[in-house]
């Protein structure tokens, strides 16, 4: 099994491989105010998929954050039930 995901890994490095050097041709970029770069297309397909998992990794952990920070809240609220119900049980009962 190991040496299957080695294959698919190394089939896949040298598609991404072959892309790359099939759209090594120079595109223009356009920017506001006249500016402009002239970036190998590979470059810019690059950087547009790193901002993108930049994005979606932030996304990831913020939300994964907040659900912790929630998860700690009703920890601490369920341990504060739990100490008020063995309070309650230790209170002799009246006669």
């Amino acid at each position: 099994m190991h040496a299957l995901v080695w294959f698919v890994r190394l089939v896949l490095f040298l598609f991404l491989f072959g892309f790359a050097v099939k759209n090594d041709h120079i595109a223009d970029l356009y920017f506001f105010f006249g500016r402009q770069w002239h970036l190998p297309l590979v470059f810019i397909i690059l950087v547009a998929f790193g901002v993108g998992a930049l994005f979606g990794v932030t996304a990831t952990i913020t939300s994964l954050l907040r659900q912790r920070r929630e998860i700690s809240r009703l920890r601490k609220q369920l341990e504060r039930a739990g100490h008020a119900s063995d309070d309650a049980a230790r209170l002799p009962e009246p006669s």
